[in-house]
């Protein structure tokens, strides 16, 4: 899985922020094949001042994702359309208010414990 940073709104409730990173996660699974156990998220809130997305306002969902490069342009494309379709159901926001970036990497480029580059033999 994706090493996945989430920006949202401070002050939300415990489901809404569940609901954020449960329909991130089950579109990673579905769109791009990655094991339904590995689940690497960073959720950070902030401030309405401090999240701004061009002139938008109301909710808003800002969120980078860091993965091994290899992802087709179409599962990138399914992605993003999959989080839209997921957090406009489930805590409710627009979908223009999602903004989604990936930054791809290589094997050497991941350590998960141990000092241990897992995936490079």
């Amino acid at each position: 899985m994706p090493l996945v940073n989430i920006s949202i709104l401070k002050g939300k409730p415990p489901e809404y922020v569940k609901a954020i990173a449960d329909g991130v996660n089950s579109a990673v699974i579905e769109t791009m094949g990655f094991p339904a156990d590995d689940r690497y998220q960073i959720i950070s809130e902030h401030e309405p001042a401090r999240l701004e997305l061009q002139t938008r306002s109301g909710d808003r969902v800002m969120m980078f994702l860091i993965m091994r490069g290899g992802r087709s342009d179409e599962s990138k494309k399914a992605f993003y359309k999959k989080v839209a379709e997921n957090l406009s159901h489930d805590p409710g926001i627009d979908p223009a208010n999602i903004m989604i970036t990936i930054v791809e990497n290589h094997d050497i480029d991941w350590s998960f414990r141990d000092g241990i580059a897992q995936f490079v033999s």
